[in-house]
């Protein structure tokens, strides 16, 4: 049974779990400039809007300043590209694809259904992970967090996938792990599935509003549940 025509997923927290090996890389980089190291759980909270947020995040925390001054330091400019070096040697050494993704998108590519990544993470990073978890042949689109001009809450990365396609916005379905993927998949007018496994900024998934929340990405098969959606 085929409930939906075109399925969009987020990346970090949604189809992998790339937490720990993005901490690592974040305090490789601080260390190289001398400075204190962030913990994982402030890592997880940081996750949702891109790496060059996440960084502004952790060195406003470790310097003591705010996020708006540290937005225009040069401390800022130079840690990035020594992060993007820590984090590309980092990428697949502890991370991992959630329970039944690679299952889940092997069926439903059998339906023919099309199958799209909408991420906040910027392309370089997001095709090193689809590539080091052999995840780049299996989705149709992705669209990371420099693809367009703008990004997630902004439906534009939902809308440009529902355009190349050719699928109407009830025929859709958008699968992710925060508020940020709520909220773009309401503003794009498709139905949204919450996993709680993943990186919700520090707050409960039951608190995003979403269509439903599913423990893991085989509920796209359950024959039941797409019955009740029919």
């Amino acid at each position: 049974m085929k409930a939906f025509d075109l399925v969009m997923f987020d990346l970090d927290g949604t189809l992998v779990e790339t937490a720990p090996e993005i901490m690592d890389a974040v305090n490789d980089a601080l260390q190289r400039f001398s400075l204190p190291g962030v913990t994982q759980k402030q890592v997880d909270d940081w996750i949702g809007h891109g790496t060059l947020e996440l960084l502004v995040k952790a060195l406003a925390l470790v310097t003591g300043s705010t996020p708006e001054a540290v937005r225009g330091s040069a401390l800022l400019n130079q840690i990035l590209p020594v992060y993007n070096m820590a984090y590309n040697a980092r990428c697949g050494t502890r991370s991992h694809l959630y329970p039944q993704v690679r299952e889940t998108l092997v069926a439903l590519r059998e339906q023919g259904t099309k199958l799209a990544v909408v991420t906040n993470k910027e392309g370089r990073y997001t095709q090193v992970v689809l590539d080091v978890h052999h995840l780049s042949d299996m989705v149709d689109a992705v669209i990371s967090g420099d693809t367009l001009p703008t990004k997630k809450p902004n439906p534009a990365g939902v809308t440009h996938c529902l355009a190349q396609f050719g699928v109407a916005a009830d025929r859709a379905l958008f699968v992710g792990d925060s508020s940020i993927d709520v909220a773009t998949a309401r503003a794009a007018g498709v139905p949204v599935w919450m996993l709680p496994y993943g990186y919700n900024m520090g707050e409960p998934v039951e608190a995003c509003g979403s269509d439903r929340i599913i423990q893991d990405i085989s509920a796209l098969l359950n024959r039941e549940l797409l019955t009740q959606l029919a």
